[in-house]
């Protein structure tokens, strides 16, 4: 009897042996290439889903994109923050948005802030960090990014993207940079601190990404700061919330901090794939599936 019950506990401590070692492995030596693997289902099944939501279509129906420019507020924001020592004026507009990507990257990292803050500027952004709270979520990275881009003479607007899921509340908000010099938008990424290139080195707008993932072509993600970073969830969350995009109609200082100038210029314009209806938008808002329109060639900065 009491040879089997030591023959029973052996077994048994060789049995939890076997489960500490598998455990042990699973942790620390295969839980990269599980998750790996995770992310490329995830990337696989939802890139599906894009192709599921169909082809867009043309319409007429009417807005048109405006970029505010404001001479004072411009100034005011490269003083402030000293934006000559950050970009060379003779430099390609591309390269001086990086720089101010990094800069936005370098100095304030991601966190879903416990106070909302109450001035949603670049200015006001910027203090909030520095007296209330370090770091902020994509949408108030991409506000600041978008007044210091435009104090810099760029166009550039903060687009919401979204995934086809209402229940999916995690969407994400980037910058879409207007480079003259090649005559295409390209989107940058402070909060996650990165961008995305073709096989070329071509930055990618948010329409190339989308298109990328449909047909299967490489997306080369390009970290911001000079630091390792695996790409692989990030390849996946993008599938995520290339469904569907929402901006402002109207863009400049200021946009989500009550300024007086955009009384009356409150509509969003959303992209969507036909037979899709999105969520949480208003009756007043644009839903078009027009992409040829939304992404569209910008107009030149308007000064009020």
């Amino acid at each position: 009897m009491k040879k089997a019950l030591k023959i029973t506990l052996r077994i048994v401590l060789a049995v939890l042996a076997l489960a500490l070692v598998a455990f042990l492995l699973v942790r620390f030596v295969f839980h990269k290439q599980l998750a790996e693997r995770l992310y490329d289902i995830q990337y696989r099944e939802r890139v599906a889903l894009l192709r599921d939501g169909g082809e867009y279509a043309p319409d007429t129906l009417s807005y048109r994109f405006r970029y505010l420019q404001d001479t004072v507020d411009a100034r005011r924001i490269r003083e402030y923050f000293r934006l000559d020592t950050l970009t060379g004026p003779a430099a390609a507009t591309w390269d001086r948005a990086l720089a101010l990507a990094r800069f936005v990257a370098r100095n304030i990292p991601h966190a879903n802030q416990q106070n909302y803050p109450q001035v949603c500027t670049a200015v006001g952004l910027w203090e909030y960090t520095r007296t209330v709270e370090p770091a902020f979520n994509c949408r108030l990275h991409a506000i600041l990014l978008h007044e210091l881009l435009l104090a810099e003479g760029i166009t550039n607007r903060f687009v919401t993207c979204l995934p086809a899921d209402s229940l999916d509340h995690d969407c994400h908000v980037v910058n879409l940079v207007w480079l003259p010099e090649r005559q295409k938008w390209a989107m940058l990424d402070s909060d996650m601190q990165a961008w995305a290139e073709d096989e070329t080195g071509t930055p990618l707008s948010l329409a190339e990404m989308r298109e990328h993932s449909l047909h299967g072509r490489e997306i080369v993600y390009r970290p911001l700061l000079d630091r390792e970073k695996d790409f692989d969830y990030y390849r996946a969350y993008w599938a995520k919330n290339l469904y569907w995009f929402e901006c402002w109609e109207t863009t400049g200082y200021g946009r989500e901090n009550n300024n007086p100038i955009y009384a009356g210029r409150s509509r969003i314009i959303a992209l969507l794939p036909p037979d899709f209806g999105g969520f949480s938008l208003r009756p007043t808002d644009v839903r078009t599936s027009d992409d040829g329109r939304f992404w569209a060639a910008p107009e030149s900065l308007t000064t009020e």
